[in-house]
């Protein structure tokens, strides 16, 4: 794990979740220790409405607390009820948090590789529909990051379970003076929540 993000995931275990929030997590923590029970892979696809903020960073941290956990054969995706482009700050924020970030393109809709540590595949990243190619088409876990994707989809097509796992929007401060601080905010609880998630399971 590349230094600063060890630091910032130390500082992350100290941080404690609410137990009302620990209610609504533990159902996709236990999706988790059945499919390491059953010796599956775990696929778990983050959806929000333009999968350009909360579910980027939610696929992310997950993906990372996994590896830093020690779970094997997690594949983590996000997508949205329809693509827009990862948010710039979102990249800004991660490389602050520990991340290295390669611009892989340079179109309207860039594709971001994102690495946590040095010898792992990179965690590839762009905006696209939940149900794009590139993700999952069965066998998947539905985490829904905020309430407009929640309520749009009523139905996840190829998804076993659904979990909804909401988070504000940092977009309310874009603009504003409390920008910086409000995505590295956002970012730290859906990190210090996918912390809580991973180190739930056993894998004894």
């Amino acid at each position: 794990m590349f230094k600063n993000l060890s630091k910032t995931i130390a500082s992350i275990a100290v941080i404690s979740v609410l137990n009302e929030r620990k209610q609504v997590l533990n159902p996709l923590a236990d999706y988790i220790q059945n499919k390491v029970n059953s010796n599956q892979e775990i696929r778990l696809n983050f959806i929000c409405t333009h999968n350009s903020r909360r579910s980027h960073l939610s696929q992310i941290w997950a993906q990372t607390m996994a590896f830093h956990f020690g779970i094997k054969n997690v594949f983590c995706y996000s997508g949205g009820t329809e693509a827009t482009a990862m948010f710039p700050k979102v990249g800004e924020t991660l490389v602050k948090q520990g991340f290295q970030i390669q611009k892989l393109s340079e179109e309207q809709n860039p594709v971001y590789a994102i690495k946590f540590v040095e010898n792992q595949h990179p965690i590839i990243c762009f905006s696209k529909t939940y149900f794009d190619d590139f993700n999952p088409k069965s066998e998947f876990g539905a985490i829904m990051t905020c309430n407009n994707a929640d309520e749009g989809c009523p139905m996840v097509f190829g998804a076993e379970a659904r979990f909804p796992i909401k988070y504000d929007d940092p977009k309310a401060f874009d603009g504003t003076d409390l920008m910086d601080e409000k995505y590295a905010e956002r970012s730290l609880q859906i990190a210090s929540e996918m912390y809580f998630v991973f180190s739930q399971i056993n894998t004894l």
